[in-house]
């Protein structure tokens, strides 16, 4: 049984690889703007964006929450993780996000909650009679929350979904939806070393927004003496869905060292397709170093990019082992995404697993 579907994952896994080589250059221009909820196309961790999330068919623990879910199976006992980012730094965004994993023990599989916020301080409040202001400020809040649930289908057969809650809301009006994120990895090879993953992700009914700020009070015609309450509807709009694939290959050199190159391919519904690769190295499971470069089309050229991130990523992580019988461990990550304009995006995290 294990056999077949082995065989019957690699065929899928074949197939969507190749699906999209035709496409490489594509995109989907004609359906560009007409999505909302853009912010579940941000990464919000530390450790997947040093290397452009490229790591698709590699990442493990928590922060595949993200990337494929399929990688939270890995996770032994707990996790706990925080991270912080500066988004285009000058913009006034800031992105917190917080989440643990826990193994529900032996083949039962792993829970997992993540919580992402944005914040984009407070703006001021305008109006046609006021353009300058002076009447107040009003601050837009993004939130989604996502439960997930994954777990080992076999030794090389790894798969999850994630129940994601979105909510958005301003000073008068209000979003709320569902989606629904699914991955599989597999992994191969003597020491394990090759491994390969699809996921799909942001995939839910459509998002409408309503409140006062869409109502208005006033009279039917000039001869009548009561106002009433006029609602405008809003249009809805789909949700960013994307389909992921990827494949990663180690490199051991000793006991103590590994280089892990990866590569990922992005499909997405409404914004250009993307290409991203990355390598990180390891050292002793302490120090971890990374780098990558997301690719998608016109992003060498001023003229041409339609994406303030220009391509190149990086950062590193610190691993302290607290205890290495139980394997109780704390680390510190940082990730850099290069932006023109902007000073970059930065994103500090702490973690804990236990």
């Amino acid at each position: 049984m294990k056999t077949t579907i082995k065989i019957v994952f690699t065929l899928i896994l074949a197939g969507a690889f190749l699906l999209p080589v035709h496409n490489l250059n594509a995109g989907n221009d004609d359906r560009a703007g007409q999505a909302g909820a853009m912010e579940l196309l941000i990464n919000p961790f530390a450790r997947s964006s040093g290397w452009g999330d490229a790591n698709s068919a590699c990442i493990t623990g928590l922060e595949a929450m993200y990337l494929n879910v399929a990688g939270t199976a890995f996770t032994k006992k707990s996790e706990f993780l925080f991270a912080q980012s500066q988004w285009l730094r000058g913009s006034g965004i800031t992105i917190s996000n917080f989440g643990f994993t826990q193994s529900l023990g032996g083949t039962k599989g792993v829970l997992g909650i993540n919580v992402m916020a944005m914040n984009f301080g407070d703006i001021e409040i305008t109006t046609v009679n006021l353009p300058e202001g002076g009447i107040g400020n009003f601050s837009p809040k993004y939130m989604n929350i996502g439960i997930s649930y994954a777990k080992a289908f076999s030794n090389s057969i790894y798969g999850g979904a994630t129940v994601r809650i979105i909510n958005q809301s301003l000073s008068d009006v209000s979003a709320q939806g569902l989606a629904l994120d699914a991955g599989i990895q597999y992994v191969t090879g003597s020491m394990e070393q090759m491994r390969f993953g699809i996921s799909m992700k942001n995939v839910g009914p459509r998002i409408h927004y309503s409140g006062d700020g869409l109502s208005i009070r006033g009279f039917i015609n000039t001869t009548d003496d009561n106002q009433i309450t006029f609602v405008q509807r809003s249009e809805e709009y789909e949700l960013p869905s994307l389909i992921k694939i990827g494949g990663s290959y180690d490199f051991f050199f000793g006991n103590d060292h590994k280089l892990t190159a990866a590569a990922n391919f992005t499909s997405n519904s409404f914004t250009k397709d993307q290409i991203g690769v990355g390598v990180e190295y390891s050292w002793n499971h302490i120090l971890y170093l990374r780098g990558g470069y997301v690719y998608e089309r016109g992003i060498l050229n001023d003229a041409d990019r339609t994406t303030a991130l220009t391509g190149p990523t990086g950062g590193f992580s610190v691993n302290v082992p607290l205890n290495k019988e139980k394997g109780t461990a704390f680390s510190v990550d940082y990730s850099y995404r290069a932006s023109q304009p902007f000073g970059g995006t930065h994103t500090v995290g702490a973690r804990i697993s236990i």
